[in-house]
């Protein structure tokens, strides 16, 4: 409570805490979101969880707020052209911050990845079937599939960054036409026409959250507050709010007024309402299988569609609920939340596995049928107990993401130092994306004695033991910054 009190008094007055407060609530949404939709039953004889949604019809219009990966991505973007705004201003490169943003999102995958590879190990060796572990593994490191995503677009920041500053608005814009020829490649054929989806969905919310940090720059600069949108760190991103560029598609500013909320909001629940009852689109914007189309997995248009309402609803609260977070409390919350959000996300699948296996082995593992009364009043000691699993493994594992620190950055290295810094922080990524991507391909099923494909693992721990390096100064030159 010190050291957050502390870290609340440090705060600078401009922050933009209502973005913090945002990716706290988005990951809790997650992990309540899937814990409260799954239904857990036995098959052959051994525990299996499955998405109860399929029996909860009248619950897909709610998925319209609780799909909160768009609000994760948008404040990720609002993030990441902050502190890549900074790191320039002081002289670094994009190089620099790939390998130093690398640190917070991979030291907590790896202990994830590290320890789930020995604990199937030891099953394996104990005589459990490779393949039942690897199912086990599998559903754990189910939250690993979103970060295959976000990694590649983190990747991606410093390029993407540059065509916003260039293009303004119309690069979601064109990413989101991409959304929709990858679409009818999935009504019509071929569907790997889709397959982009994945990363151009992902890209254009992102690129909005950059649009939202050049607002907010640029309102910190015309109330003379640089503090907090980073208005120290670059060139003037109010450059381009006079004249006629602010009102062409090419600005880079996203509008932040109630009104503009307001149109965003009416407009994208008009755009899903279409979509969804005169379109081909399912209503549930999260996975229902036997759904001819799934709407997140790759992103379509009325994900889109939905991101769009969402962002309309976050700019209409976004003044109230700045307000509120001026005061110490609620602050101090939203710090606590986010000094783990990862370590929650990563591992409240795991906290799951290990519920189950407990009932299951104490011979008390409720499986009353989906929406029964039985089902529903289970839902309460549920969510709580697995929240007291969850807070244990946070307490175990939270330190290593809470204490992540941020590398100093240091004087620019020469062109040559530059290049080579660049091409091994791509080379890192690209080893712990094809790990990732590896993973989250392989069957559920595969007989994987670690429960994770030897290939993925290696690939992984190759690029991330390179990242490493790199931000300890052992690889490459000596930190350019």
């Amino acid at each position: 409570m010190r050291r957050l009190r502390q870290l609340a008094q440090r705060t600078p007055p401009g922050r933009e805490r209502y973005v913090d407060l945002l990716r706290a609530l988005a990951i809790t949404m997650v992990v309540l979101g899937h814990w409260g939709v799954t239904a857990i039953g036995y098959d052959d004889g051994r525990p299996a969880g499955h998405s109860a949604l399929a029996d909860l019809r009248w619950a897909w219009p709610l998925t319209w707020v609780a799909q909160v990966m768009p609000v994760f991505f948008l404040v990720g973007g609002y993030a990441n052209a902050a502190s890549l705004a900074a790191r320039r201003g002081r002289g670094g490169s994009a190089a620099g911050w790939l390998v130093d943003r690398s640190a917070r999102l991979f030291r907590p995958t790896t202990v994830l990845l590290l320890v789930l590879a020995a604990g199937a190990g030891i099953a394996t060796l104990r005589g459990a079937d490779p393949a039942q572990v690897r199912t086990v593994v599998w559903f754990a490191t189910i939250p690993l599939w979103f970060l295959v995503a976000y990694v590649a677009v983190v990747a991606l920041t410093p390029p993407m960054y540059a065509l916003h500053r260039r293009f303004g608005l119309a690069v979601p814009v064109a990413l989101v036409v991409l959304v929709a020829l990858g679409d009818l490649g999935r009504l019509l054929g071929p569907a790997a026409l889709a397959d982009g989806n994945y990363l151009f969905g992902w890209l254009a919310v992102h690129q909005l959250g950059f649009a939202w940090y050049d607002a907010a720059r640029a309102d910190a600069r015309r109330t003379g507050d640089a503090t907090g949108a980073g208005a120290t760190a670059g060139t003037a991103a109010g450059a381009d709010t006079a004249g006629a560029a602010t009102r062409s598609l090419f600005r880079r500013n996203l509008p932040l007024s109630g009104r503009a909320g307001a149109v965003l909001l009416g407009g994208g629940l008009v755009a899903l309402v279409l979509l969804t009852a005169v379109g081909p689109y399912p209503v549930a914007m999260l996975h229902v299988p036997g759904e001819r189309l799934d709407n997140a997995a790759p992103p379509s248009l009325a994900l889109m569609a939905a991101a769009a309402a969402q962002l309309g609803l976050i700019l209409l609260l976004r003044r109230p609920a700045g307000r509120r977070l001026r005061r110490s409390g609620p602050w101090q919350a939203v710090l606590a939340v986010n000094a783990v959000v990862l370590t929650l996300f990563l591992w409240h699948l795991t906290a799951a596995v290990l519920l189950v296996g407990l009932l299951d082995a104490l011979g008390v593992l409720p499986t009353p049928p989906v929406a029964s009364a039985a089902w529903w009043a289970w839902r309460v000691p549920w969510l709580l107990a697995l929240a007291a699993v969850l807070a244990v493994l946070v307490a175990v594992f939270g330190p290593v993401e809470a204490r992540t620190r941020r590398p100093a950055a240091t004087g620019p290295a020469g062109a040559g130092g530059r290049r080579l810094r660049a091409g091994l922080a791509v080379a890192g990524y690209a080893g712990v994306l094809a790990g990732l991507l590896l993973n989250s391909l392989a069957p559920k099923t595969a007989p994987e004695p670690l429960g994770l494909p030897a290939p993925a693992l290696v690939a992984y721990l190759a690029g991330a033991g390179l990242l490493r390096l790199l931000r300890s100064g052992r690889a490459g030159p000596h930190r350019p910054g």
